[in-house]
């Protein structure tokens, strides 16, 4: 008699249930246990860490299209997140292949290690292609990640909870992902064989404040690279909090969550402080947040914007830029008020991308400029916010590039 293969009889030890029932089985690596979240995928082939870690991912469950997740390990410098300790980042992950041993120089741990430490529950060995194919027919669905080293599962439990998740509409995780105190951010962008470097106290030039609404470092990072004296505060902190602090500049921060649940305490301070002349600068939630300060609308997109290869076009200088992008809500450009001018639009579907406040300072984008895919495409951004800082102050204008 022909013995049966093996794989046929292997049991599964991770399982993603959706909310309509479907039950996908694999192989469990990372975190044990299971958590509700909203599937979505990446495109992006590199950066998993950073993407694992950015807290804008709070609350889903993060496919790689890439099939080969974790081959350069993971390190203690590429993350996102303020508060590790508290892990706000992704709560699951979804690759095709086994994590493969790591093989780089600036490995310090293997990947599945680093998951387990962070609290990622993980599934590997299925096929993500035909996942990615469901999410974009269907849409992010709601659903449970679960993985369990003996393969033993409730399934009709889980499909019960996945069913049952109200999602993220409505979800306020700022809250979640912000600081719990204001604090001063020194750390410098990372430069080769060198690391991070700290700005010094005689080297800050400006002052900005950052709501911090689930903010990554690299933003803070670019901040202080460009001599920027940076004051993180949370998300909840006042206008007339704000301006005590006497900034040059006011920064709304990425984040996590549906921004109307965060409009409802973050518009009216935005409002306020847009009664003011300091010039203001929003990144992915923070742009919403901006949007709807100024009477715009938000709405939840179908499959999201996931990934390092997304073309944006600046109308403003008429450039293309391929950036990183990480949002499932999106402004209503047809919502847009009159004074409110878009700057930047997504060359995949029109989505708006970025814009600005007529004789006013203030202006934001949807994309993350932080990020590297271009790998410094948007990075003018932030020089565009500092000449808006110097022109207040007299002072002459950077070149953007």
């Amino acid at each position: 008699m022909t013995a049966t293969p093996a794989w046929t009889t292997q049991k599964p030890t991770a399982l993603l249930v959706l909310a309509d029932g479907t039950v996908i089985e694999g192989k469990g690596i990372g975190a044990t246990g299971k958590v509700q979240a909203e599937v979505c995928f990446n495109t992006a082939l590199t950066g998993y860490q950073e993407i694992l870690t950015d807290p804008s991912y709070l609350g889903q469950i993060v496919t790689f299209t890439f099939p080969h997740i974790g081959n350069i390990g993971a390190n203690d410098e590429d993350i996102e997140d303020l508060t590790p300790a508290a892990r706000h980042g992704a709560v699951g992950v979804i690759f095709k292949a086994d994590i493969t041993e790591p093989s780089n120089y600036r490995a310090a741990r293997h990947l599945d290690a680093w998951l387990k430490a962070r609290g990622i529950i993980g599934l590997c060995g299925i096929d993500t292609r035909a996942l990615t194919a469901w999410i974009r027919e269907n849409g992010m669905p709601n659903a449970v990640i679960a993985h369990d080293p003996a393969g033993v599962f409730d399934v009709e439990t889980l499909k019960a909870e996945a069913k049952a998740w109200s999602g993220l509409e409505g979800l306020d995780l700022a809250k979640v992902a912000t600081s719990g105190q204001s604090y001063r951010w020194t750390e410098k962008p990372w430069v080769w064989s060198e690391g991070y470097s700290t700005l010094g106290e005689t080297d800050a030039a400006y002052h900005v404040v950052a709501l911090d609404y689930g903010v990554k470092r690299n933003i803070l990072r670019l901040f202080a690279g460009l001599n920027c004296r940076v004051t993180v505060v949370p998300a909840e902190t006042s206008a007339e909090e704000v301006l005590a602090l006497k900034p040059d500049g006011i920064f709304l921060s990425n984040g996590p969550g549906d921004p109307a649940a965060t409009g409802e305490y973050a518009v009216p301070v935005i409002r306020d402080l847009l009664k003011t002349d300091i010039p203001v600068f929003g990144i992915c939630l923070g742009h919403q947040m901006l949007a709807l300060a100024l009477g715009a609308r938000t709405e939840k997109m179908h499959q999201g914007h996931h990934g390092a290869n997304h073309p944006v076009k600046d109308h403003t200088t008429g450039k293309v830029e391929i950036v990183s992008m990480n949002h499932g809500f999106a402004v209503d450009s047809k919502s847009l008020p009159q004074g409110v001018e878009e700057t930047h639009i997504s060359l995949f579907d029109g989505t708006n991308c970025g814009l600005r406040l007529n004789g006013k300072p203030v202006f934001s984008v949807q994309h993350h400029p932080e990020a590297s895919p271009g790998p410094q495409d948007s990075h003018y951004l932030f020089r565009r916010f500092l000449n808006l800082i110097r022109e207040k102050k007299g002072e002459a204008a950077l070149a953007e590039r």
